[in-house]
């Protein structure tokens, strides 16, 4: 978990500098700033045959291939916390599984308020995201005041707003539903599930699988990251030996006899085997997926260009005033109330060491959308023919604003709940509803 923890805080430092790059490159003066989008909108075009396998611009490639990875170390995620983590265990996971509801239901609500009756009212699900890297990277700024429990309640709660934003990708931004090719994609997840009963472990196996479900995923209409989360939720969480079978390992290693190369190959293999295989694929694709592809997303994605004109049609957008008040208001207070309910209900318990001023100032570092914001914005606000609408960029600027405010008052109350606690003279108690 501390490792994890690292891992994303860093991530959040190398994606805020991704994304000042990507700013700086796009309101370059003249032609360098119009390089831009024309190196993004680079197509790269496979064809075998007479047959056009791949065509698709260097941003396609990053958001419909690389994302699916992240999306991907998502769902090992998702899997490990619903088998083995927090979220296995019903009610330490219902409070911040409660709060994530509240976290989603209500910045939804409140960009609806805003932007209805107007053609922007499609993009209700960008405010609902949670950016975890931006979140954790704000607690790790705030060092030892932060009680380690509200880290884990904020991850636990991110993980479940991945599930929320998951949900809303496939069910409502799905175009085109191309159902011969959905249904090789769903022939694919059943054939790693039959592999999987039947334990075949070879992984070399199962990325060939995973690429044509990825592809067909990718042709059905699907969004193709749905791929990715649903690879990541068949992975088994679970270590396919047993530490008594692992016992032997011991034996071997222990004796005075040489080690002849097929005991070796069995020694090693037990030892593979004794971890799971999410904490395995975690462990290697996580990094890759932190430090190279979600940067590589901000670069892509984050470039809009910055003039009086665009600040100005922002300023008075009601698609950027809804993703303002939604990420701003609508988090902290959702967050904060379901939790409140929650407790109220009797559902849930408040971890030690954490009080509800904690809760608050963690939902407003909840609101630091960021990277997912951006990944729906440029699902919801597009026109039929998958070319961006003119709220795209209105959105955009919104959740850049958005995450920052977010984390300005996400370290305002979380620094204001420790001195309190401070002043108080005592640590941060369970409080009572």
């Amino acid at each position: 978990m501390v490792r994890f923890l690292a891992q994303e805080a860093a991530s959040g430092l190398l994606l805020l500098l991704a994304t000042a790059v990507a700013l700086i490159w796009a309101n370059l003066p003249g032609e360098l700033g119009e390089s831009y989008h024309h190196f993004w909108e680079t197509h790269l075009h496979i064809q075998i045959g007479g047959w056009d396998f791949f065509d698709h611009s260097l941003e396609s490639v990053v958001n419909d291939a690389l994302m699916v990875i992240f999306f991907f170390v998502v769902g090992l995620e998702i899997k490990s916390e619903l088998v083995v983590g927090d979220l296995s265990d019903r009610r330490v996971a219902a409070l911040p599984a409660i709060a994530a509801l509240g976290g989603m239901v209500v910045p939804a609500l409140l960009y609806v308020a805003v932007t209805f009756g107007t053609d922007a009212v499609g993009g209700w699900g960008v405010p609902m995201a949670t950016d975890i890297a931006f979140a954790v990277g704000v607690l790790a700024i705030l060092g030892p005041i932060v009680p380690h429990r509200l880290k884990l309640f904020l991850l636990t709660l991110a993980i479940v707003d991945d599930i929320g934003a998951i949900l809303v990708i496939a069910v409502f931004y799905t175009q085109n539903l191309r159902f011969d090719w959905l249904a090789l994609a769903l022939a694919g997840l059943i054939l790693v599930m039959l592999l999987k009963r039947f334990t075949v472990w070879y992984l070399p196996v199962y990325v060939v699988i995973g690429i044509v479900i990825w592809y067909a995923t990718l042709e059905s209409g699907v969004h193709a990251t749905i791929a990715g989360v649903a690879l990541g939720l068949l992975t088994p969480a679970r270590p396919l030996l047993r530490a008594r079978t692992f016992e032997s390992v011991e034996d071997i290693l222990s004796g005075d006899t040489a080690v002849d190369p097929a005991a070796a190959r069995d020694t090693n293999w037990r030892i593979k085997e004794s971890v799971a295989v999410t904490n395995r694929l975690t462990g290697m694709v996580s990094p890759w997926s932190s430090f190279l592809i979600i940067p590589v997303f901000a670069l892509a994605n984050a470039g809009i260009k910055l003039t009086g004109e665009s600040i100005s049609a922002a300023v008075s957008s009601r698609a950027t005033l809804g993703i303002v008040v939604g990420l701003v208001i609508g988090k902290p207070l959702g967050v904060y109330l379901f939790s409140r309910l929650a407790l109220a209900a009797d559902v849930a318990s408040l971890p030690e060491g954490i009080n509800h001023r904690h809760i608050l100032g963690g939902g407003a570092v909840a609101g630091i959308g960021f990277t997912v914001a951006l990944f729906i914005s440029k699902l919801a606000f597009r026109e039929a023919d998958g070319s961006p609408s003119a709220f795209l960029e209105e959105a955009i600027l919104g959740v850049l604003i958005a995450s920052l405010l977010s984390a300005l008052l996400g370290w305002f109350l979380l620094r204001s709940a420790s001195s309190l606690d401070d002043r108080s003279g005592e640590l941060p108690v369970q409080e009572t509803v």
